[in-house]
């Protein structure tokens, strides 16, 4: 069986051949990092199945998800070099029955957030804000609210060959049409940067970071995939439907979005409580 050595030029090829396959840009950046590791790993040893079974042991410093997370890159890496023997298989997770709330982002908190983020000259941030968590959309997904979406009422968000129609409230849409009015911006997409380009999840993370200190949040729980988070958690309080939920979240597997509304470490505490079992 012909050895196969892994290489900075494999990594290179492994790269252009995510971007034909229409990979997320993160996604191909994330899978990159983590065939380079184990690259480095072997240290231009021949790839074995031992040899990445021990680079399994090695990730153990990290939790669960993040090793599987790693884990998937590799495998990834490792089929298209041709070296599907070694393969290693992820860790068996048992889903939580419920969530550790220190990161979750209270609709209390997100409202002084949103006070603070309209309070400021530049309103693109309270907009940008206001959007994602009004729609559930992802931060990546906000080029697609352009102003023909707001005379529509609806947007079509096309990404990763997938296509889903995303309805615009009439308040948000009114809101936002203000917003676009005031910026001059008469086609295209709403938020952008000063040189037309585009806002990516970087530009919004740390405009957001910004507001912590003066609403009072701490910032491990700002930045803007919370918002998407708190959307989900509110929806599913309203209406119980967690196919529905998925739909909305453009998830192609419903085992996702149970993550989004798991309950809370406390309310999994109260219902134990209810219980009444410990005499």
């Amino acid at each position: 069986m012909e050895e196969i050595t892994l290489t900075g030029q494999s990594i290179s090829a492994f790269r252009e051949f995510l971007v034909e396959n229409e990979k997320a840009r993160a996604t191909v950046e994330k899978y990159v990092q983590e065939a380079e590791q184990l690259r480095l790993a072997l240290c231009g040893a021949p790839v074995t199945k031992a040899g990445v079974l021990a680079y399994r042991e090695r990730l153990q410093q990290y939790r669960d998800l993040t090793v599987n997370n790693k884990l998937s890159a590799v495998n990834a890496y490792l089929r298209f070099c041709g070296a599907e023997r070694c393969e290693v298989k992820l860790l068996k997770v048992q889903r939580r029955a419920f969530r550790e709330e220190q990161r979750d982002l209270t609709e209390s908190e997100y409202r002084r957030l949103l006070s603070i983020a309209k309070g400021r000259k530049n309103q693109r941030l309270y907009h940008a804000m206001l959007t994602i968590c009004a729609t559930g959309i992802r931060v990546s997904e906000l080029r697609f609210i352009t102003t023909e979406a707001l005379r529509a009422g609806r947007t079509e968000i096309r990404l990763k060959g997938k296509c889903r129609t995303v309805l615009l409230p009439q308040e948000l849409a009114e809101r936002l049409r203000r917003y676009a009015r005031a910026q001059d911006i008469q086609e295209g997409p709403l938020f952008r940067t000063r040189t037309g380009r585009p806002l990516d999840r970087s530009n919004i993370w740390h405009e957001m970071k910004t507001l912590c200190r003066e609403a009072g949040v701490m910032p491990e729980k700002v930045f803007p995939h919370n918002l998407r988070h708190l959307f989900a958690k509110c929806f599913y309080e309203q209406e119980k439907d967690l196919a529905h939920l998925a739909d909305l979240l453009g998830h192609s597997s419903i085992e996702t979005t149970r993550i989004y509304v798991a309950v809370s470490a406390r309310a999994h505490e109260q219902i134990l409580e209810k219980m009444r079992l410990i005499v």
